[in-house]
């Protein structure tokens, strides 16, 4: 019974577009100035990820996930 009334909630709140999980580190504003800087300014990777708060791979998680829904 609990069950079946989760996986209904879980299924309504999808239909609404609520979204599960952590919200993303980074915004999309961020992750293409991060890349701006990267590419235009030759700013290092360490550099921009300590700008922006957060660790390097979740700097590089970002900048390839970007590209690849681009």
């Amino acid at each position: 019974m609990i069950v079946e009334r989760t996986s209904a909630g879980r299924i309504a709140a999808k239909a609404r577009g609520v979204r599960f999980g952590p919200s993303p580190a980074l915004s999309a504003e961020q992750i293409a100035h991060a890349r701006k800087l990267i590419h235009e300014d030759k700013k290092p990777v360490a550099e921009i990820a300590r700008l922006f708060g957060v660790h390097r791979a979740t700097l590089y998680r970002a900048l390839d996930g970007a590209a690849s829904e681009s």
